[in-house]
């Protein structure tokens, strides 16, 4: 029997319960519609108080959103992004970035995730080579779709490379809370401080209902991004709830409660399943995820009770999530399922 809590993914989680009552509190009269009523209003201000003040705020649905229409904005149809083969943007956005943004994918091979100036350089060449298309992004995810995380000086090396180039550097952060929760330093520091110019700031994964938020770190990088929101059906008109979900996200920094809950569980995941013989952890587990090899014919058994995602069918490596609501019964009775699966097989 399918449990009702799995470890497919933190979208399935529901939404925390002081956010719902936000959302409540929120849906009270008339408010202007578009972004210019007073929960909106605070959420920016409590966002660009994150990262220092000087910084533009743009809320949008979703995290495919939030990524296309933040790289839109940093070059032209005729540039390319370089990001990983794994990234967000590469697999799960169904060539949303390219239809969107015109620009080309250049994936990059990494052992981890993360990309590094050795890995890209290569792809550093062409420029006013009107045949190539003009190196203009590199998109870096944090944490990573592996779960590992970048360090700060990582992600300074990305963006000087960048930068060096007069390319800009973007940064996908669908779980960016679980990364400041494990970095446990403010998030200014491994974004604006480090270099980044633009940033996807997810809210979905942890606790929300929907909502994310473009954040550009350099003026003018904005640019007429107001036109791209709304061509991209990415402006809200009663826009206040996504606001009011994004002040209770932050009030008593229920953003990093949630995170640090969600960190706490895949680290106790990855110790009670790591001497289970034939299972395999094939990742630092550094934010809320678990990546492991299992024995193949275990998967279909072992999601018959507990729903989670297949990574690599070929190399039988199977993702686990973890998020703020999952319980430790719910890790123990998964662990202890699993290790009695391969006991018996």
């Amino acid at each position: 029997m399918l449990r009702a809590r799995g470890f497919a993914s933190d979208n399935n989680a529901g939404v925390h319960p002081d956010i719902l009552k936000s959302m409540i509190d929120a849906n009270i009269g008339h408010a202007i519609g578009y972004g210019d009523d007073i929960y909106t209003k605070q959420a920016t201000t409590t966002i660009k108080e994150l990262f220092g003040g000087s910084v533009e705020v743009y809320f949008v649905f979703n995290g495919t959103g939030a990524n296309v229409l933040g790289i839109n904005n940093l070059g032209q149809s005729y540039h390319s992004v370089i990001c990983a083969e794994t990234a967000h943007i590469q697999v799960d956005e169904c060539g949303a970035p390219e239809k969107f943004t015109g620009m080309k994918l250049l994936s990059v091979s990494t052992p981890d995730g993360k990309l590094t100036p050795g890995l890209i350089k290569k792809y550093l060449h062409g420029f006013g080579f009107e045949h190539h298309s003009q190196p203009g992004v590199i998109s870096i995810t944090q944490p990573t779709e592996l779960g590992t995380l970048y360090t700060v000086d990582e992600i300074k090396e990305l963006s000087e490379l960048a930068h060096s180039m007069g390319l800009h550097l973007h940064m996908d952060g669908a779980r960016i809370s679980n990364a400041v929760a494990a970095l446990n330093i403010p998030v200014k520091t491994f974004t604006k401080d480090a270099g980044v110019d633009v940033l996807s700031f997810g809210g979905t994964k942890n606790g929300m209902m929907y909502g994310e938020a473009v954040v550009f770190m350099n003026p003018g990088l904005d640019h007429n991004f107001k036109y791209f929101r709304k061509q991209g059906m990415q402006l809200a008109s009663k826009m206040r709830y996504i606001g009011a979900q994004f002040n209770a996200f932050f009030a008593n920094e229920l953003w990093l409660k949630n995170a640090s809950h969600a960190n706490k569980m895949a680290q106790l995941l990855y110790q009670k399943v790591k001497d289970i013989p034939g299972v395999k952890v094939i990742q630092p587990v550094q934010a809320n995820g678990v990546f492991a090899k299992i024995p193949g014919h275990l998967i279909p058994k072992l999601q018959n009770e507990y729903f989670f995602y297949v990574w690599d069918e070929q190399k039988d490596e199977v993702r686990w999530m973890c998020s703020f609501d999952t319980t430790e019964d719910d890790v123990n009775e998964f662990a202890a399922l699993l290790k009695k699966m391969v006991q018996n097989n």
